[in-house]
This record gives C-alpha cells, sequence and structure tokens, in this order.
C-alpha cells in the first residue's frame, strides 16, 4: 500500500505558513489547530516545515524573543518529503531513520497532503487487523 491510500481516507488538507510569518502567529495558530508541525511553503513549494521541537530549540536558545522571529530563521530546512507513490512501510522507515513525526506529501513540486507517523501506525493496524479477520473468517468456513 502506498501513502496516496492513506492521503484517500484522511484528505489532503493541509494547514500551512509563509516562512515571513512571526513565530508568535504560528505557535498560536499550532495551538488552536491542536497540531504539531506546518510545512512552510513560498511560491507553491515546501521550503521547510516548522514544528513543535523547532520552537523549543530556538526559545532555549533565545528565550522569549525568539516569538519576535520569523518562521524562516527557525524552521528546519530543506523539510524531508515523500510522494503518493512512496509505500507506508518506506514511510515508517524514513520516519524511524530519521527521528520525525510528520512529513509533507509533494507530487510535481505540489504540497498534496501531510502524514504523520500515527497515521501510518493506525494504517497498518487496520490493515493487519483485516488480514486476521479474513483469516478467521476462512479457517472458520473451511
Amino acid at each position: 500500500m502506498s501513502i496516496a491510500a492513506i492521503l484517500q481516507r484522511k484528505g489532503s488538507e493541509v494547514i500551512q505558513v509563509r516562512s515571513t510569518d512571526s513565530l508568535l502567529s504560528v505557535v498560536k495558530l499550532l495551538a488552536d489547530q491542536r497540531i504539531g508541525c506546518v510545512p512552510v511553503v513560498e511560491d507553491g513549494q515546501v521550503v521547510g516545515i516548522f514544528s513543535e521541537r523547532d520552537l523549543v530549540n530556538r526559545v532555549a536558545l533565545d528565550g522569549a524573543a525568539a516569538l519576535d522571529q520569523s518562521v524562516g530563521t527557525v524552521m528546519t530546512a530543506p523539510a524531508i518529503t515523500i510522494d503518493t507513490d512512496t509505500p507506508v512501510m518506506s514511510g515508517l522507515s524514513l520516519m524511524t531513520r530519521r527521528r520525525i513525526r510528520h512529513l509533507p506529501v509533494v507530487v510535481d513540486g505540489a504540497l498534496v497532503g501531510m502524514i504523520s507517523i500515527g497515521d501510518l501506525v493506525k494504517f497498518r493496524i487496520d490493515t493487519i487487523e483485516s488480514e486476521a479477520a479474513a483469516l478467521r473468517d476462512y479457517i472458520q468456513t473451511a
């Protein structure tokens, strides 16, 4: 199964920000939307990603003054991305190796979705449970 299957179930709406947005406004957005990160997009291209981890690291360095900075000075860049053809297990492996929890999904340079490690784990669990149910049904009817 590929990332496209997850996006079909989840949808492709992505909250995004610009590199010129203030850190304070983006932190408020994260809190209001109850999300952990956002892609940073300029001219339709993903130029970075901003996460809670980026915020913590910058506040540790600069204190409260960090909130006056732009997201572009704090974001992780370049963002690690995947496309819709990426297999689910490859996405999980990439997240584990790179110790990240979110991946922007990009096709032909355009952002088409966002995948979290929770999305991938849920998909795998659902698949395993479905396979187990099919095996139980098969055994019971044999």
